[in-house]
């Protein structure tokens, strides 16, 4: 087993000889790299397999003896000042390995044919093999100043990958307004680090828990300090892991390749987040303030992600701000001290979200086909619908990944959703409240993309968008004190409409999807499983004489939950699981019920359901379900208004501070200076006409001057003091 961990070291290191030998072959032997461009696939891809056997056989380890290890060694010491690097192999470390591993497996085998066209197919895997190795280095590191520097690895890597079609300039604004906004929560985690050194003076875990709580045991610290560093710290997770107010760069994360969007919101950056503050939430815990903080970023992250995706036409925007919402769970249950619920919904949630998003590739990839390559087109929901004949299988992972995340049992998801949900009723009832109606909303949008996608008709062969009516951009009334104020898109009702509209086709020739090859179904099949049977590590399944349970991520996270004193129950009582699991799916299937409802095809003839009529037609209600209509869509389409308050707040403001110090630089400053230049330059010029050469004459001028300042002094001496 010591003989095992011992090399745990070299985990980092693997993925690097794919990056290294692409640059140095391209830089010597480019012709030769480019031919042999499908062997660097398989070298990832194998190497990550090396480190998913080496994690595997660590938590097997691990879970059979609870064992740790942790090995650093001195980089710098200078008098009292000691920086240590090494690695710590823990519970959080090994499942973080797991999930970077399986689906960064999933996503290059799945990626060597989805970028097989593309002319950019050496530098995509060299991106991503050092993003995997970043983020290894990541949750390896055993210090905070290693995860600084490994932090920004993954960062730059996220910025490259974003923009890896930066020819786009929306692909290329999108990468700089990810970079600049972790940018702001980077700094932020600099600080809470210094600031932690500097109470502390150690940057090592272990020492940072124990000195910390000796501090506040003995109340030898200031408590404001402390709290600020804490929090301090937490904005580095929030802009990396997308949570409100610093989540705005995510769904323009959109625009890099999807297999991207897969890796980055399952098992990359914005699981980094999470990671940090699971690593650091045994100094949380001692921290009140900062936990509730925690606790109150995830609830509304997690209201505010559900409500922006209700109306949104992109399906991988809608995936994003689900993986905004999802990631919200994680963190408020980090917050409330779940830390076992926690790491569970992150598993469950990675799973399904990485074959949601390569789901969303296939079909992607497919609409090329009948549109071509427009991803403002092939990835517009409106025009796709009636897959169902065309995709098959990526229409039962597809739907298998929508319903777990919706929370229907016994998939992945359900499990540690639920787990949370009961856990907030203890922790508070209000954000209890919110959490079990936003899981209404997720399972709400969440269907309701599967059907927009897979049932009815075939969008892109019957509509032209030429302005016809029912057309999904036709618009309705937004009604105001004076009647009409604006015409905006009616989305929602239009949607339902168009699978009975044929109007001219898009194309003169229809074409049709085609179901993706056998390379890029392999790795959806592969996560359907793992969606279908993840879920298992969390559940029970082994019982002693007095009824209570053991699961295998309890005894997987023993170490951790101990050395946290987490709130963590493992006992269970049938009944009140089964009570519990009975409202928490209620409320999924209402949200299924009510997008069935409202997207389902045979739904879309208004005039032959009364139930939809009376809420549709001419009058008071229409008018009312116009309103409602209408500021869901707008809320949606317009990101909740927050990136507009921060393009008119910081944006405008900062370069109006700027413009106005640049006028203070240019009239002021620069004026003084100029102007003693211009009155010497004149002073000199007019002197040079008084000076006729005569000592009597520049002698009777000095006296002259000397006077008159004598004059004056006595003048203020006289009347002013």
């Amino acid at each position: 087993m010591e003989h095992t961990y011992q090399y745990a070291w070299i985990i980092p290191f693997i993925p690097l000889p794919v990056p290294i030998a692409i640059g140095v072959g391209l830089l010597l032997v480019p012709a030769a790299t480019k031919s042999l461009r499908r062997m660097w696939a398989f070298f990832s891809v194998l190497l990550l397999s090396i480190i998913m056997i080496f994690s595997a056989d660590l938590s097997i380890q691990q879970i059979n003896g609870s064992f740790l290890h942790q090995y650093v060694w001195s980089w710098t010491i200078n008098n009292d000042f000691s920086l240590e690097f090494g690695y710590l192999i823990d519970p959080l470390t090994s499942i973080m390995l797991i999930l970077i591993a399986t689906v960064g497996i999933m996503v290059l085998f799945y990626s060597d044919n989805y970028m097989s066209h593309d002319q950019g197919y050496l530098r995509f895997f060299a991106y991503i093999s050092f993003s995997n190795a970043s983020m290894l280095g990541l949750v390896t590191s055993s210090n905070l100043i290693q995860i600084y520097i490994f932090w920004e690895l993954v960062g730059m890597c996220s910025y490259l990958l974003i923009g890896f079609w930066f020819t786009r300039p929306i692909a290329a604004s999108a990468c700089q307004k990810a970079f600049v906004t972790n940018r702001v929560g980077d700094f932020g985690l600099l600080l809470g680090i210094l600031g932690f050194y500097f109470i502390t003076g150690s940057f090592e875990f272990r020492d940072l828990f124990e000195i910390t709580n000796n501090l506040i045991d003995n109340d030898e610290v200031n408590s404001i300090l402390l709290t600020l560093c804490a929090s301090l710290l937490f904005v580095g997770a929030v802009a990396k892991s997308a949570q409100f107010p610093l989540h705005v760069w995510l769904p323009d994360a959109m625009e890099g390749p999807t297999p991207i969007s897969a890796l980055i919101h399952a098992a990359t950056m914005v699981a980094a987040g999470i990671f940090l503050v699971a690593r650091l939430l045994p100094l949380f815990t001692a921290i009140p303030y900062v936990m509730n903080f925690i606790s109150l970023i995830g609830i509304i992250t997690i209201l505010l992600g559900a409500t922006l995706a209700l109306a949104q036409r992109d399906i991988k925007r809608c995936l994003a701000y689900s993986t905004m919402s999802q990631l919200g769970y994680t963190m408020l249950a980090l917050g409330m001290g779940s830390y076992r619920a926690a790491l569970f919904h992150l598993i469950t949630h990675a799973y399904s979200k990485a074959l949601l998003f390569l789901g969303s590739g296939s079909i992607i990839h497919s609409m090329e086909t009948v549109i071509g390559y427009s991803p403002e087109k092939s990835q517009n929901m409106a025009l796709m619908g009636g897959l169902t004949k065309y995709m098959p299988i990526t229409k039962i992972s597809f739907l298998l990944g929508t319903l777990s995340l919706c929370g229907i049992p016994p998939l992945a998801c359900f499990w540690s959703k639920d787990e949370i949900l009961n856990d907030s009723w203890l922790y508070s009832p209000i954000f209890a409240i919110i959490a079990c109606f936003t899981a209404g909303l997720t399972a709400f949008y969440m269907f309701r993309m599967y059907l927009l996608t897979f049932e009815g008709h075939l969008n892109a062969h019957f509509q032209n968008y030429s302005g016809k009516k029912n057309s999904p951009f036709s618009s309705i009334s937004i009604w105001g004190k004076n009647g009409v104020k604006a015409i905006k898109p009616n989305f929602v009702l239009s949607t339902m409409a168009i699978n009975n509209n044929k109007s001219a086709p898009l194309f003169s020739k229809k074409t049709y999807p085609l179901e993706s090859d056998n390379t890029m179904l392999l790795p959806l099949l592969v996560l359907v499983l793992l969606t279908l049977f993840v879920g298992s590590v969390g559940i029970p399944f082994d019982f002693d004489q007095k009824g209570i349970y053991f699961d295998i991520l309890s005894k997987w996270l023993t170490p951790s939950i101990n050395l946290l004193h987490s709130n963590s129950n493992n006992s269970v009582d049938w009944y009140e699981f089964v009570t519990n699991a009975f409202f928490s799916v209620s409320i999924a299937l209402f949200g299924l019920f009510i997008a069935s409802l409202l997207y389902r095809p045979f739904y879309s003839s208004f005039q032959n359901l009364d139930l939809i009529n009376s809420f549709v037609k001419i009058g008071p209600k229409r008018i009312f379900w116009d309103k409602i209509i209408n500021v869901i869509y707008n809320w949606s389409y317009n990101r909740g208004y927050v990136d507009i308050f921060y393009a008119t707040t910081f944006t405008r403001g900062i370069r109006g501070v700027a413009e106005l110090i640049s006028f203070f630089d240019k009239q002021v400053i620069d004026g003084i200076t100029n102007g003693v230049g211009i009155t010497s330059f004149f002073v000199g010029e007019g002197i040079k006409y008084v000076g006729g050469g005569r000592i009597s004459s520049y002698l009777f001028f000095y006296l002259f001057y000397v006077l008159i300042f004598f004059l004056i002094y006595y003048f203020i001496i006289y009347y002013f003091i």
